[in-house]
């Protein structure tokens, strides 16, 4: 279908709730989403691409065709959004790595049985236990039951194997009791087995039992390393059973969402508290940029991570309030059939917990790039984001400051691969204006900037791939003017300011307005770019100033000229100070004559 077909198509969509399924040429789902008026929403992607995001308009340049199924209501999308994002995993959505269905510990029905991951529960004799919450935290179950019962974990088949090789270092270790050693320690392992069995089946009570009496019966045989040993694999069970607890699905009081948007990579934490005590964590790494709202991104990823699941905690804290905190709700607690509470904390203890979970999200994201990668993807959205030809590697920013019509100066600023180049930044004094006038200002600076560059200056030799200009529309006007006036084809921008002197937007010479607030990591860059154009422009005015009130009160002084006058202020640090130095102190510094006649000068003065 054509553009104009799928605008067509699209208002002529009825307003009620429903999911839609974005297709592409191939009949490829790429993206699903749910709305309570199908009209209004799915309307939005087909008109002006201006205000949609950079991946937005990415999605739409790939749709062919697209089918939507109305619901009854708001809630019914929700429930039949998650299904089919689930189902078809389509590239736009925001998703979860490990989304790939709920993974099982299998037992494998053998003489000398095994655990195992699976990705689902087979009839093919063996047991299985599940579902869990992630591949990771349940492999993570599967060795701390090995380490805690010391199981093996090598790739020996017995009892094929047995007494064919020695024991391997996990045995000297202690990590493992050597079942390949002989055939006497069967009954050794099948009770170890049954063990590991009941602490999967949740019955912690009857195995700390178990061991609690062997262990007190080993030491009052006088085995004390039996019973150092039990102590040990008692201790490890114990803090088996809180991990597994929770993993299996929480029997948790509290789970304890946090989220990190990085410049190359994001974050999703879920930290699980069960008796007040963190008891495990899952995370996911995701690639960035993330363009939605934080809301927008946690709706999708809670609904991901919680949906489907047989139990869930009873409370949910959240960093953000979710756009469909309600409906979510609604979800999870007919999931499970009790209530589940989603709560964004504002303060006190469990507001606590969410900047915890938060660090954590955000040191995961560290952990995970290096510095290099973080600045290198940044530079590549904020390209994307202006529609740049590539990555802009080096920015040039400039602004103007003036106190009335004297000390009018401008600075240009140089950031080279997003960091500061400090040896390229310039200052301009203005020339030849009779007042204040910004715009004349930047003409000015921008011609003689771009006509030494033009002429092979080496001071001005390179040539940036982007200019923001610190100010509004007719700012970056001028800008556009001075570039076509002397050939040159250079994207350049505005920085459009909020009341708070924070750059919001970013405005192009025909007036549109690209929103940096949505991607964190560029709003903090322009922003960064901004604060120092404007800090290295008002210091260069703030020397001006000095500088002419300084040489307007010593070089009207007769036999006073700039090397004097340099001698004077490095002896007394201030114009003040020398006025009030004695004849004497005034010697020290200068000859004679010029000694008298300052001190002379400003006693008539």
């Amino acid at each position: 279908m054509t553009f104009d077909e799928l605008k067509e198509k699209a208002h002529a969509l009825p307003l009620k709730p429903g999911v839609y399924i974005m297709q592409d040429a191939q009949s490829t789902v790429i993206y699903v989403g749910k709305a309570k008026a199908l009209k209004n929403r799915v309307s939005q992607y087909f008109q002006d691409s201006a205000a949609h995001t950079e991946k937005t308009r990415a999605m739409v340049s790939q749709i062919d065709h697209f089918d939507v199924i109305i619901a009854d209501s708001e809630f019914e999308a929700l429930v039949l959004e998650c299904s089919l994002i689930k189902r078809h995993q389509p590239r736009y959505n925001i998703l979860l790595k490990d989304d790939k269905g709920y993974p099982y510990i299998r037992l494998s029905n053998e003489a000398y049985p095994r655990f195992s991951l699976a990705n689902r529960a087979a009839q093919d004799g063996a047991r299985y236990f599940g579902p869990y919450g992630s591949r990771s935290s349940t492999q993570d179950i599967i060795d701390a039951l090995r380490a805690a019962l010391r199981l093996p974990s090598c790739n020996k088949k017995f009892p094929r194997d047995i007494g064919k090789e020695r024991p391997c270092l996990n045995f000297h270790m202690g990590k493992c009791d050597g079942y390949c050693r002989g055939e006497e320690l069967y009954e050794q392992h099948q009770q170890a087995m049954a063990q590991a069995v009941s602490l999967l089946e949740g019955r912690f009570r009857q195995v700390q039992a178990d061991l609690t009496a062997e262990m007190e019966l080993a030491a009052e045989e006088l085995r004390f390393e039996r019973a150092a040993e039990l102590r040990d694999r008692l201790r490890a069970i114990e803090l088996l059973g809180k991990r597994q607890k929770v993993v299996a699905g929480s029997l948790a009081d509290t789970d304890v969402v946090g989220f990190f948007r990085g410049a190359a990579r994001s974050c999703f934490v879920v930290l699980h508290y069960l008796e007040g005590d963190l008891a495990a964590k899952d995370m996911d790494l995701m690639e960035s940029p993330m363009e939605e709202e934080e809301g927008d991104i946690l709706s999708s990823l809670v609904k991901q991570y919680y949906g489907g699941r047989s139990r869930l905690p009873r409370q949910i804290l959240l960093p953000c309030e979710l756009p469909d905190q309600v409906p979510v709700t609604r979800m999870l607690s007919e999931q499970v059939g009790y209530r589940v509470e989603l709560l964004t904390p504002q303060r006190g203890a469990k507001m606590d917990l969410i900047k915890l979970a938060n660090q954590n999200a955000a040191e995961e994201v560290e952990r995970s790039t290096s510095r290099e990668e973080r600045r290198s993807k940044l530079l590549e959205v904020l390209g994307r984001m202006l529609a740049l030809d590539g990555p802009p590697r080096r920015i040039e920013s400039y602004d103007i400051s003036n106190t009335g019509a004297d000390d009018m100066v401008a600075s240009m600023v140089v950031y080279a691969d997003g960091r500061p180049l400090k040896r390229d930044y310039r200052r301009f004094k203005i020339k030849d204006l009779t007042g204040p006038n910004d715009y004349a200002s930047m003409e000015q600076v921008l011609t003689r900037r771009f006509r030494h560059y033009l002429e092979g200056d080496e001071k001005f030799s390179e040539k940036p791939d982007l200019l923001l200009i610190d100010g509004g529309l007719e700012h970056v006007r001028v800008a556009g003017r001075v570039l076509e006036e002397l050939g040159l084809s250079i994207p350049a921008f505005g920085m459009v300011k909020d009341d708070r002197h924070r750059t919001r937007a970013l405005v192009h010479p025909d007036g549109r307005e690209i929103g940096i607030q949505a991607v964190p990591a560029v709003f903090a860059l322009i922003g960064q770019i901004q604060e120092e154009t404007h800090r290295f422009a008002i210091e260069f005015n703030r020397q001006q100033r000095k500088g002419r009130v300084q040489k307007s009160v010593l070089d009207d002084i007769p036999g006073v000229g700039e090397v004097r006058r340099a001698q004077l202020l490095k002896a007394f640090k201030s114009v003040k100070a020398v006025k009030a130095a004695s004849l004497e102190q005034l010697r020290e510094v200068v000859d004679r004559r010029t000694a008298q006649a300052v001190y002379e000068h400003f006693r008539k003065s």
